[in-house]
Protein backbone atom coordinates (compact mmCIF):
# COMPACT_ATOMS: atom_id res chain seq x y z
CA UNK A 1 0.00 0.00 0.00
CA UNK A 2 1.36 3.55 -0.72
CA UNK A 3 1.73 4.95 2.63
CA UNK A 4 3.30 8.16 1.42
CA UNK A 5 2.33 11.35 3.17
CA UNK A 6 1.70 14.62 1.14
CA UNK A 7 1.08 18.23 2.75
CA UNK A 8 -1.55 19.91 0.76
CA UNK A 9 -3.53 22.97 0.54
CA UNK A 10 -7.37 24.11 -0.27
CA UNK A 11 -9.42 27.21 0.18
CA UNK A 12 -12.23 27.10 1.62
CA UNK A 13 -15.58 29.60 1.99
CA UNK A 14 -17.22 30.90 5.59
CA UNK A 15 -20.31 30.60 6.62
CA UNK A 16 -21.67 33.79 5.60
CA UNK A 17 -22.98 34.76 9.38
CA UNK A 18 -19.16 34.45 10.07
CA UNK A 19 -18.19 36.40 7.15
CA UNK A 20 -19.92 39.07 8.34
CA UNK A 21 -19.39 39.19 12.11
CA UNK A 22 -21.55 37.38 14.16
CA UNK A 23 -22.51 38.54 17.56
CA UNK A 24 -23.79 35.28 19.38
CA UNK A 25 -22.01 33.77 22.41
CA UNK A 26 -20.28 30.44 21.87
CA UNK A 27 -23.69 29.11 23.88
CA UNK A 28 -25.92 30.35 21.30
CA UNK A 29 -24.48 29.02 18.53
CA UNK A 30 -23.13 25.39 19.56
CA UNK A 31 -26.59 23.89 18.67
CA UNK A 32 -26.30 25.45 15.21
CA UNK A 33 -22.85 24.65 13.80
CA UNK A 34 -22.03 26.11 10.59
CA UNK A 35 -19.80 24.16 7.82
CA UNK A 36 -16.88 24.99 5.82
CA UNK A 37 -17.41 24.80 2.02
CA UNK A 38 -14.82 23.75 0.33
CA UNK A 39 -13.85 25.45 -2.91
CA UNK A 40 -11.26 24.23 -4.59
CA UNK A 41 -7.59 22.57 -4.18
CA UNK A 42 -3.80 23.94 -4.68
CA UNK A 43 -2.64 21.52 -6.55
CA UNK A 44 0.79 20.54 -5.54
CA UNK A 45 1.22 17.01 -6.77
CA UNK A 46 3.99 18.28 -9.06
CA UNK A 47 5.68 20.50 -6.70
CA UNK A 48 6.23 19.10 -3.73
CA UNK A 49 4.79 19.59 0.48
CA UNK A 50 2.86 22.62 1.24
CA UNK A 51 5.18 24.65 3.94
CA UNK A 52 2.52 27.80 3.70
CA UNK A 53 -0.10 29.58 2.03
CA UNK A 54 -0.93 33.18 1.56
CA UNK A 55 -3.40 35.46 0.77
CA UNK A 56 -2.75 38.83 -0.77
CA UNK A 57 -3.27 41.33 1.75
CA UNK A 58 -5.03 44.01 0.13
CA UNK A 59 -7.23 43.88 -3.52
CA UNK A 60 -9.84 41.64 -4.28
CA UNK A 61 -8.86 38.49 -2.55
CA UNK A 62 -8.05 36.53 -5.95
CA UNK A 63 -4.19 35.69 -5.52
CA UNK A 64 -2.72 33.28 -3.35
CA UNK A 65 0.93 32.45 -3.15
CA UNK A 66 1.70 29.00 -1.40
CA UNK A 67 5.07 27.88 -0.79
CA UNK A 68 6.40 23.69 -1.35
CA UNK A 69 9.49 22.40 -0.99
CA UNK A 70 11.43 24.95 -2.70
CA UNK A 71 8.86 26.26 -5.31
CA UNK A 72 6.73 29.70 -4.71
CA UNK A 73 3.78 29.20 -6.77
CA UNK A 74 1.34 32.08 -7.57
CA UNK A 75 -2.44 30.90 -7.94
CA UNK A 76 -4.95 33.06 -9.42
CA UNK A 77 -8.49 32.32 -8.24
CA UNK A 78 -11.58 32.44 -10.59
CA UNK A 79 -14.35 34.36 -10.40
CA UNK A 80 -16.54 31.77 -9.01
CA UNK A 81 -12.78 30.83 -6.65
CA UNK A 82 -14.13 27.14 -7.02
CA UNK A 83 -10.86 26.86 -9.39
CA UNK A 84 -6.93 28.02 -8.88
CA UNK A 85 -4.96 28.85 -12.19
CA UNK A 86 -0.93 28.50 -11.48
CA UNK A 87 -0.33 31.96 -12.97
CA UNK A 88 3.88 31.70 -12.37
CA UNK A 89 5.61 30.35 -10.36
CA UNK A 90 9.74 30.28 -9.16
CA UNK A 91 12.12 27.51 -7.30
CA UNK A 92 14.90 28.51 -5.01
CA UNK A 93 17.80 27.09 -6.19
CA UNK A 94 21.26 25.84 -4.56
CA UNK A 95 23.26 23.13 -3.13
CA UNK A 96 21.43 20.46 -1.07
CA UNK A 97 17.64 19.94 -0.77
CA UNK A 98 16.30 23.15 -0.47
CA UNK A 99 12.68 23.47 0.90
CA UNK A 100 10.81 26.95 2.57
CA UNK A 101 9.47 26.77 5.92
CA UNK A 102 7.90 29.68 6.03
CA UNK A 103 6.48 32.75 4.29
CA UNK A 104 4.79 36.77 4.62
CA UNK A 105 3.50 38.65 1.93
CA UNK A 106 4.09 42.70 2.26
CA UNK A 107 1.34 44.64 2.82
CA UNK A 108 3.72 47.61 1.19
CA UNK A 109 4.86 47.92 -2.15
CA UNK A 110 1.83 47.80 -3.80
CA UNK A 111 2.00 44.03 -2.63
CA UNK A 112 4.58 43.22 -5.17
CA UNK A 113 6.94 41.30 -2.48
CA UNK A 114 7.31 38.36 -0.38
CA UNK A 115 9.45 36.95 2.14
CA UNK A 116 10.42 33.68 2.74
CA UNK A 117 12.49 31.39 5.05
CA UNK A 118 14.36 28.43 4.32
CA UNK A 119 16.95 26.67 6.95
CA UNK A 120 18.99 29.77 8.48
CA UNK A 121 18.03 32.21 5.51
CA UNK A 122 15.50 34.72 4.70
CA UNK A 123 15.00 35.81 1.03
CA UNK A 124 12.83 38.89 -0.57
CA UNK A 125 10.83 38.42 -3.84
CA UNK A 126 9.38 40.20 -6.37
CA UNK A 127 6.16 38.68 -7.25
CA UNK A 128 6.27 40.41 -10.60
CA UNK A 129 9.46 38.66 -12.16
CA UNK A 130 9.53 36.02 -9.30
CA UNK A 131 12.52 37.16 -8.81
CA UNK A 132 15.27 37.59 -5.48
CA UNK A 133 15.56 40.79 -4.28
CA UNK A 134 17.31 40.74 -1.00
CA UNK A 135 19.12 37.63 0.92
CA UNK A 136 19.86 37.57 4.24
CA UNK A 137 22.31 34.51 4.79
CA UNK A 138 22.39 33.52 8.44
CA UNK A 139 19.99 35.29 10.00
CA UNK A 140 19.75 33.48 12.57
CA UNK A 141 21.73 30.72 13.96
CA UNK A 142 19.02 27.73 13.50
CA UNK A 143 16.16 27.17 11.74
CA UNK A 144 14.20 30.70 10.97
CA UNK A 145 10.23 29.90 12.27
CA UNK A 146 8.21 32.93 11.61
CA UNK A 147 8.28 36.05 9.76
CA UNK A 148 5.68 39.39 9.72
CA UNK A 149 6.34 42.78 7.91
CA UNK A 150 5.97 45.86 10.28
CA UNK A 151 2.56 47.25 8.90
CA UNK A 152 3.25 50.68 9.00
CA UNK A 153 7.61 50.67 8.15
CA UNK A 154 7.32 49.31 4.48
CA UNK A 155 11.20 48.26 4.65
CA UNK A 156 11.14 46.34 8.46
CA UNK A 157 11.16 42.95 9.04
CA UNK A 158 10.44 40.70 11.48
CA UNK A 159 11.76 36.93 11.56
CA UNK A 160 12.61 34.27 14.75
CA UNK A 161 13.71 30.84 15.02
CA UNK A 162 14.98 28.08 17.04
CA UNK A 163 18.17 30.36 18.27
CA UNK A 164 15.20 31.64 20.76
CA UNK A 165 15.73 35.33 19.65
CA UNK A 166 13.34 37.23 17.31
CA UNK A 167 15.37 40.07 14.68
CA UNK A 168 14.28 42.88 13.17
CA UNK A 169 15.89 43.48 9.55
CA UNK A 170 16.03 46.90 7.50
CA UNK A 171 15.36 44.95 3.84
CA UNK A 172 17.38 48.19 2.27
CA UNK A 173 20.32 47.08 4.93
CA UNK A 174 20.42 43.36 5.54
CA UNK A 175 24.10 43.18 7.31
CA UNK A 176 23.12 43.44 10.55
CA UNK A 177 19.62 43.43 12.14
CA UNK A 178 18.60 46.71 13.35
CA UNK A 179 17.15 45.05 16.78
CA UNK A 180 17.36 41.39 18.51
CA UNK A 181 14.95 40.09 21.23
CA UNK A 182 16.23 37.80 23.77
CA UNK A 183 13.50 37.06 26.13
CA UNK A 184 12.57 33.38 25.09
CA UNK A 185 14.41 30.63 26.24
CA UNK A 186 13.71 27.53 23.74
CA UNK A 187 12.79 27.45 19.76
CA UNK A 188 10.65 30.81 19.01
CA UNK A 189 7.56 29.69 16.64
CA UNK A 190 5.76 33.06 15.91
CA UNK A 191 6.05 36.48 15.52
CA UNK A 192 3.53 39.19 15.04
CA UNK A 193 3.20 43.19 14.96
CA UNK A 194 -0.07 44.86 16.33
CA UNK A 195 -1.45 46.26 13.20
CA UNK A 196 -2.34 49.66 14.89
CA UNK A 197 0.16 49.75 17.51
CA UNK A 198 3.38 48.14 15.08
CA UNK A 199 5.65 48.95 18.58
CA UNK A 200 3.60 45.77 20.39
CA UNK A 201 4.66 43.14 19.03
CA UNK A 202 4.06 39.49 19.91
CA UNK A 203 5.59 36.06 20.17
CA UNK A 204 4.49 32.66 21.12
CA UNK A 205 7.88 30.34 21.59
CA UNK A 206 8.22 26.17 22.89
CA UNK A 207 9.43 27.55 26.25
CA UNK A 208 5.63 27.71 26.64
CA UNK A 209 5.21 31.37 27.18
CA UNK A 210 3.81 34.15 24.48
CA UNK A 211 5.85 37.81 24.84
CA UNK A 212 4.15 41.24 24.33
CA UNK A 213 7.06 43.23 23.55
CA UNK A 214 7.04 47.15 22.95
CA UNK A 215 9.61 47.80 20.95
CA UNK A 216 8.93 52.14 20.44
CA UNK A 217 12.67 52.58 18.98
CA UNK A 218 12.00 51.27 15.86
CA UNK A 219 7.95 51.99 15.54
CA UNK A 220 6.92 54.19 13.31
CA UNK A 221 5.51 56.69 16.17
CA UNK A 222 7.74 56.40 18.95
CA UNK A 223 5.15 57.90 22.26
CA UNK A 224 3.16 60.09 19.27
CA UNK A 225 6.24 62.21 18.67
CA UNK A 226 9.78 62.59 17.73
CA UNK A 227 11.93 61.31 19.94
CA UNK A 228 16.00 60.44 19.91
CA UNK A 229 16.08 56.74 18.82
CA UNK A 230 19.57 56.40 20.64
CA UNK A 231 18.03 57.45 23.62
CA UNK A 232 15.01 54.77 23.38
CA UNK A 233 17.32 52.06 22.10
CA UNK A 234 19.55 52.45 25.44
CA UNK A 235 16.46 52.16 27.72
CA UNK A 236 15.11 49.04 25.68
CA UNK A 237 18.85 47.64 26.07
CA UNK A 238 18.61 48.70 30.41
CA UNK A 239 15.25 47.23 30.40
CA UNK A 240 16.68 43.88 28.98
CA UNK A 241 19.92 44.03 31.44
CA UNK A 242 17.85 44.61 34.51
CA UNK A 243 15.74 41.39 33.67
Amino acid sequence: SDTKVMTCAAVWRMPKELESGSHESPDDSSSNTQTLELLCHLDNTAHGNMACVMWEPMGDGKKIISLADNNILLWDLQESSDKAVLSSSAALEGKGQLKFTSGKWSPHHNCTQIATANDTTVRGWDTRSMRQIYCIENAHGQLVRDLDFNPNKQYYLASCGDDCKVKFWDTRNVTEPVKTLEEHSHWVWNVRYNHSHDQLILTGSSDSRVILSNMVSISSEPFGHMVDDDELSDQEDQHQEEK
